[in-house]
This record gives C-alpha cells, structure tokens and sequence, in this order.
C-alpha cells in the first residue's frame, strides 16, 4: 500500500511581537488532507532562498498558496506599491525559486490567489496591483469587515472556458465563487492559458499547455473545500495528479 503523496507549500513570513514565524493558512494544509489525500510539508520561506531543488525532487505536487501580502512589484511590469500594502520578500524569495524548480521537472503546481499571482509574474505576466482603481473592472476584495464566512461566500460568477479543465471536472461552463483578492492578472503569462473568467473580463483562472499539470485559480477553493462539489473537484484534480507523479518516481529505475 502506497503512502499518500507528499505535496509542499511555502510559508509566509510573519512578525510576531519581535520575531519572525514561518506559517501557513490551515485552510490550505486541511484542503490538502481532506480535499485532495496528500500530505502536506510545509517548506520554510527564507532569504536568500534555500535550494528547492533539494526537496522538490522527493516530493510529488506543490501549492502555492494564498496570502495577506502582496508581491514585491520590482517583480513586474507596472507594479507599484503604497503605505500600508504588505510585503514578504521571503515568500516572495521562496515561492519564485520553489517554481523555478518545479517547472523544470514538471512537477504538479495548484497555485491559489497570490499563488497564481506568481505563477503567472515567474512565466513573464504582470498583474493590476489595485484592481477597484482600474475602469472597467470590480472591486474583488472583500468586506474586512465581515465575518469568514461571508467573506468567504459566494461573490460573483465565473464563466468557465469550453473545452477547459475546470468545465470539464465542473460538467458546466459556469460557476459561483468567492472574491477576497484586491490584485490580478493584467497581462497573462505566455505559456498560460485561460480558463476562467470573471464578468469584467478579469481572468480567474488559468493553466500551463507546456506541463502535465499546473493550475492557478484566483479564488479561494481551499475554504470547506468538502462541501463546495466545484471546488473539490479542483483539490480532487490536483491529488489525482500528484498520485500519478508519485507512481512514476516509485516505479522508475
């Protein structure tokens, strides 16, 4: 009997009173267990960097995940930053080299909010760093007032490209999904291509035709992932995927 997959994902540098933790979201690791039966390891985010070529090779998927920062916005064109947005160079740091790697060797990627903000930043995309300031779009950031659950709640609709993934997992060329994001994708990344989009055109998800398996969704299909049939389907997905990379390095000479 196979041990379940072993799947990373960075953590986030945070200080607490007059130190630095590395943390990651239960959300995620508990999306990750009970979504899609892997195993989660959380990989510490330093700078510089520490070699991600060291642990990727023994593990089978990775997910970037989502957070309170946002990316440094030396890292693409047009970023632009303003007292009070958050910064963590060293998820920053640690994320960008974690999918350096992983593309290299084509390991399964699900990248989530932020995390699909540096997917498509690392492949040469640029993203809108205020998003309500842009004509033409939504304000997707949530109410910092509201309780989780209803910032977490449905908050628009998503039409899902025909003949994509997520249609095909979902069986509907629609979906309803949650917004806590203020960032997005203004150019998307050669390399990527769409699979979501919101109804002012933003595009919600997106995945690589040059990997096996790497996906980036802009929403958050991490909360109570068990009770969302859709966003299930993407955890289910992408655990199917690190099982059969975890077949093929147990069954290769």
């Amino acid at each position: 009997m196979r041990l379940p997959p072993l799947v990373g994902l960075p953590t986030d540098s945070t200080l607490q009173g007059h130190h630095r933790f590395l943390m990651a979201g239960e959300k995620y690791v508990r999306a990750l267990v009970d979504g899609a039966a892997v195993t989660p390891v959380m990989l510490p985010s330093l700078q510089p960097a520490l070699p991600a070529g060291d642990w990727l090779g023994r593990l089978h998927g990775l997910l970037l995940t989502g957070a309170v920062s946002n990316i440094e916005p030396h890292h693409y064109p047009g970023g632009q930053t303003w007292p009070g947005n958050l910064h963590d160079a060293a998820r920053d740091a640690g994320a960008f080299s974690l999918l350096e790697h992983a593309l290299r060797i084509d390991l399964p990627v699900l990248a989530i909010c932020r995390g699909f903000q540096e997917l498509n930043v690392a492949l040469g995309g640029s993203l809108h760093p205020r998003l309500h300031r842009v004509e033409g779009l939504h304000d997707h950031r949530e109410d910092s007032a509201a309780s989780a659950e209803s910032q977490y709640g449905p908050a628009h609709s998503i039409s899902l490209v025909a003949g994509g993934w997520l249609s095909h997992w979902h069986g509907s060329r629609s979906a309803v999904v949650n917004s806590v994001h203020g960032q997005g994708v203004a150019v998307l990344a050669d390399g990527l291509v769409a699979e979501a989009h919101a109804d002012d055109g933003l595009v919600e998800a997106a995945r690589s035709h040059r990997h096996g398996f790497v996906l980036g969704v802009q929403w958050h299909p991490e909360w109570r992932v068990t009770h969302n049939p859709f966003y299930h389907a993407v955890f289910r997905a992408f655990g199917d995927a690190c099982r059969q990379r975890q077949r093929l390095q147990q069954d290769s000479p």
